[in-house]
């Protein structure tokens, strides 16, 4: 994310971005050693779950239509509708008939579920290497974009940063930050490395969870920012654009903030 989600986050204990359509890199899919193994649909209560104990998800909050929470956390639509029923059975969401109906957030969610909804410490230590993982080609592949990228990859890079900024919701800007992202690797030309690539941003994008859609506009800066410097061929720009707005995912994701809300109770 960017350095305006890094200030939300220590401004506040209770207060990040697409992915694979599958369920194949879901949270205990086993691709990390040392991960706990968990279900898709416990993945999915894990980061909602989550996003509400941190204040991110907010009381009385209504949630994107199922399908769409469905692309926005990257499982399969009857994941995230049994992952909702679940929630709805525990009273950590309702769900409201008619017009103005859909799931929310409940007014006071069970706090013995929700801490029983928390990541534990081998997935935290998974999620900070596959940070530093994806660190490491982001800074590969921006340089390489910055030298081969198309004008019409250009153009289609900044549709998405429009789409970002007009998207109501964390759904809606998580798929198109999957989008910008993939493109980005996919103008660097570097062939089958492309591919590793995007199964590292496969498997860090399913542990994201719901962000207030405000701080995502704010990171979405990072992302104007970086086509500006691609488009100007401004190598080292680029890649140091890139390399802040994936190295802050080790204070703002999850895991940083579960560690500074814990601190701070």
């Amino acid at each position: 994310m960017t350095r305006q989600l890094e200030d939300a986050a220590s401004a506040s204990p209770a207060s990040p971005s697409g992915a694979s359509r599958t369920d194949a890199s879901r949270i205990g899919a086993g691709a990390l050693a040392g991960i706990d193994r968990r279900s898709a649909i416990d993945a999915v209560r894990l980061r909602i779950g989550m996003a509400i104990s941190l204040g991110l998800l907010k009381p009385g909050e209504r949630l994107p239509d199922q399908e769409d929470v469905a692309l926005g956390l990257s499982v399969s639509p009857i994941t995230a509708r049994r992952a909702l029923a679940s929630l709805a059975d525990q009273g950590v969401v309702v769900r409201r008939r008619g017009r103005a109906g859909g799931t929310f957030v409940a007014d006071e969610p069970p706090r013995q579920v929700l801490a029983e909804l928390t990541a534990s410490p081998a997935e935290s230590h998974a999620v900070n290497r596959l940070v530093d993982r994806r660190l490491l080609f982001e800074c590969a592949v921006t340089h390489y974009a910055a030298v081969n990228a198309t004008a019409e990859q250009l153009d289609e890079l900044e549709r998405l940063t429009r789409d970002m900024a007009d998207s109501t919701d964390w759904s809606g800007y998580h798929q198109a930050d999957e989008q910008f992202h993939q493109l980005v690797g996919s103008a660097s030309g570097l062939g089958t490395a492309v591919d590793v690539y995007h199964e590292t941003l496969a498997e860090l994008y399913a542990y994201f969870i719901p962000y207030p859609i405000e701080l995502l506009h704010k990171s979405n800066c990072d992302h104007i920012d970086l086509v500006a410097a691609l488009r100007a061929g401004d190598v080292a720009a680029a890649v140091e654009i890139s390399r802040k707005h994936v190295d802050i995912l080790h204070r703002t994701m999850f895991m940083g903030l579960a560690d500074s809300g814990a601190a701070a109770g």
